[in-house]
C-alpha cells in the first residue's frame, strides 16, 4: 500500500464471515456474530488490533447497522478506531461520496459514530467511469487506513479515540447532566454514583429537586477536574441534576419553572467549558409515553442540537432476575419512537436486601458508561451559548415557538415565556425579528401522535 514515493505501509487484514447472512448463509449469522465477538476479544487482549473497518452495502437500511455496529463497539470500548467503508457505489450518482452526503446525518441520528469513512466500489467493470472509481476507491481506503491507524506500533489505543462527536469537537468531558421525568431516579442515580446520599430524595408528590444543583461526585479514590484524559481510576465528574421535565402533574408555575431551569443550565454550563454527557433517567417500571419522548426532544435536540453523546439509564429493575434483559425485551420501542441513544445502563440504585451484589452491579454498569463517553478527553465538551439559537445550521429553532409547541408538544404560554426569555437573553431585537419569520413546517412530518406502549416487564432470568 503506497504512502509516498519513497515508503510503503504494509497492513495485515483479518477477513470475517459475512453478517446478516441468515441461517443459510455460508455461515449463521449467530455463528458469525460469535466468531466475530471472540476474534475482536483476543485481538484486543493481545493488544494487536489498529482499526475497524466495517464494510456495508450502500443498498442496506441505515437502521439495520446499528446492531453490528454496537457489536463490534462494545468489544473495542472506544480504543480502537472504527471507519465505515461504504461499497457497490459504482452507479452512484453524481459521485460516490455523495452517498455519505445524503445519510450521514441518518447515521448519526442512530447512534452511530464513526472515526472516518469511505465510499468505494470493488466492481471490476469495463468503461473509463468505472475505472476511474475503481483507482478512486483504492486511493480512498489506502487513506483511510494510513489516516486513522495509531501514530506508533504500540498496538492497541490505551486511551479513548481523538475526534468529534457528530463533527463537533469537544475539550472538557467531565460535565454530565441527568435529566428525565419527575420520579425516575434522578437523584437516585447520582447518589449511587457517588456511593452516598448526596441527593436529597423522596416519594411523595413534592419534588425533591426544584431546580439544578451541582454534585461533585468522586470515582475511584481521588478526585480530578478532568480536561484531557481521564485515567483508569481516580475520576471525577461534575453532575447535574435537573427538575423533572414533566408537565403532567406539575403547576403550569412549576412546569415553567423547570423548563427555565433546563434552558438555564445549558447556558450556565456553556461559560463554563460545555457539556460532556446527557444521561436521560428512565424508569424501567412504567410506561415509555409521550413525555418520555418529549424530554428526550428538548433536551437532546433543542437544547443540545443532538450534538452531546446521550445514553439511558434505566432504573427500578431490582425485581429483574437478569437487569439487561430488560433492555433486550424494550429496546425496539425506544427505537420505535426515535428515542436513540449511545449506550444504556440496566441499574437499580436501591440496596436489596437478598440481592447484596446489585448495587455494586449498577453503579459499575453506570461509571462504565460514563467512562465510555467521557474517557480520555476524547472530544471535547459540546458548548452550545448565543450561537446555537442563532445559526443557520440550527433551522428547528428558527420558530421557537412553534418547535417547541409541536415537536416537544410544550404548552403554548410555556413555549411562549421561555422563547421571550432567549430571544432577550441571546440574540437582542435583531435576531429575534429574524425569529419571527421562520417557518418550522420542515418538521411536519415528525410531529407524530405518540401511543402510550407498554413496557415489557415480564421477568425472566
Amino acid at each position: 500500500m503506497a504512502r509516498t514515493p519513497n515508503e510503503t505501509l504494509k497492513v495485515k487484514l483479518v477477513d470475517t464471515a459475512g453478517l446478516d447472512e441468515g441461517p443459510r448463509g455460508t455461515v449463521p449469522d449467530k455463528e458469525a456474530r460469535r466468531i466475530l465477538k471472540k476474534l475482536l476479544r483476543t485481538l484486543m487482549q493481545q493488544g494487536n488490533i489498529h482499526l475497524v473497518m466495517y464494510c456495508v452495502r450502500a443498498e442496506r437500511e441505515i437502521r439495520t447497522l446499528r446492531r453490528n455496529y454496537e457489536l463490534i463497539r462494545s468489544q473495542v470500548k472506544r480504543k480502537v478506531p472504527i471507519v465505515l467503508v461504504v461499497t457497490c457505489l459504482e452507479s452512484y450518482q453524481p459521485n460516490m461520496e455523495d452517498w455519505w452526503k445524503v445519510n450521514k446525518r441518518t447515521i448519526s441520528n442512530f447512534g452511530m459514530t464513526f472515526a472516518d469513512h469511505a465510499c468505494i466500489t470493488t466492481a471490476i467493470m469495463t468503461g473509463p467511469m468505472f475505472k476511474e472509481r475503481r483507482t478512486q476507491s483504492y486511493d480512498a481506503v489506502c487513506k483511510l487506513i494510513e489516516h486513522c491507524r495509531p501514530s506508533n506500533n504500540t498496538g492497541v489505543r490505551t486511551g479513548s479515540l481523538s475526534g468529534s462527536f457528530n463533527g463537533v469537537p469537544r475539550t472538557k468531558p467531565n460535565t454530565i447532566v441527568v435529566f428525565g421525568a419527575k420520579g425516575a431516579g434522578k437523584s437516585s442515580l447520582i447518589n449511587l454514583m457517588a456511593g452516598k446520599d448526596v441527593a436529597g430524595t423522596s416519594c411523595s408528590i413534592r419534588h425533591c429537586t426544584d431546580r439544578w444543583k451541582e454534585y461533585p461526585v468522586e470515582f475511584g479514590g481521588e478526585v480530578y477536574r478532568v480536561f484531557d484524559t481521564v485515567g483508569l481510576c481516580g475520576e471525577s465528574y461534575e453532575v447535574f441534576n435537573t427538575a423533572g421535565a414533566n408537565g403532567l402533574q406539575l403547576e403550569f408555575s412549576q412546569y415553567l419553572d423547570a423548563i427555565e431551569n433546563a434552558y438555564n443550565l445549558v447556558q450556565a454550563r456553556e461559560k463554563e467549558g460545555g457539556i460532556g454527557l446527557l444521561v436521560f433517567c428512565v424508569s424501567g417500571a412504567g410506561k415509555l409515553n409521550a413525555m418520555h419522548q418529549n424530554n428526550y426532544r428538548f433536551f437532546h435536540e433543542f437544547l443540545c442540537g443532538k450534538k452531546v453523546p446521550i445514553v439511558l439509564a434505566i432504573t427500578n429493575l431490582e425485581r429483574e432476575l437478569d437487569m439487561e434483559k430488560w433492555w433486550t425485551r424494550n429496546q425496539d420501542t425506544f427505537c420505535k419512537k426515535k428515542i436513540l441513544v449511545n449506550g444504556h445502563a440496566c441499574i437499580t440504585a436501591i440496596q436489596v436486601k437478598n440481592k447484596p451484589m446489585l448495587q455494586e452491579k449498577s453503579r459499575n454498569a453506570i461509571w462504565n458508561l460514563v467512562k465510555e463517553f467521557t474517557a480520555d478527553g476524547q472530544k471535547p465538551a459540546w458548548k452550545g451559548g448565543n450561537d446555537l439559537f442563532v445559526s443557520s445550521m440550527s433551522p428547528v429553532r428558527k420558530d421557537i415557538v412553534s418547535y417547541l409547541t409541536k415537536r416537544c408538544h410544550m404548552p403554548l404560554e410555556v413555549a411562549k415565556e421561555l422563547a421571550s426569555k432567549i430571544k432577550k437573553d441571546i440574540v437582542g431585537y435583531e435576531a429575534a425579528q429574524k425569529y419571527s419569520g421562520a417557518n418550522a413546517s420542515g418538521h411536519a412530518s415528525e410531529l407524530e401522535e405518540f401511543e402510550l406502549l407498554d413496557f415489557d416487564n415480564t421477568v425472566k432470568g
